[in-house]
């Protein structure tokens, strides 16, 4: 099973390859996957981002952020 860090690493490699046009991607392990078209990259990605969401609240994490501030009395 992948790691929350290698999941990241996969989806910013997607990302690239979305943005690039190019269809074929080799992951943290050194295999390759060559994509059928764009929609097939987006639907990858898709999926890898509800992977992350899912190990990211099993971890407890959370992207909301909430400022703290004081006058420092």
């Amino acid at each position: 099973m992948a790691t929350l860090p290698d999941l990241v690493a996969k989806r910013e490699k997607l990302l690239d390859a979305v943005y690039s046009g190019v269809r074929t991607v080799r992951d943290a392990n050194g295999e390759e996957i060559t994509y059928r078209s764009q929609s097939e990259l987006k639907a990858a990605l898709v999926s890898l981002n509800r992977e992350i969401q899912v190990r990211e609240s099993e971890l407890g994490c959370s992207r909301i952020v909430y400022p703290s501030m004081s006058k420092g009395l």
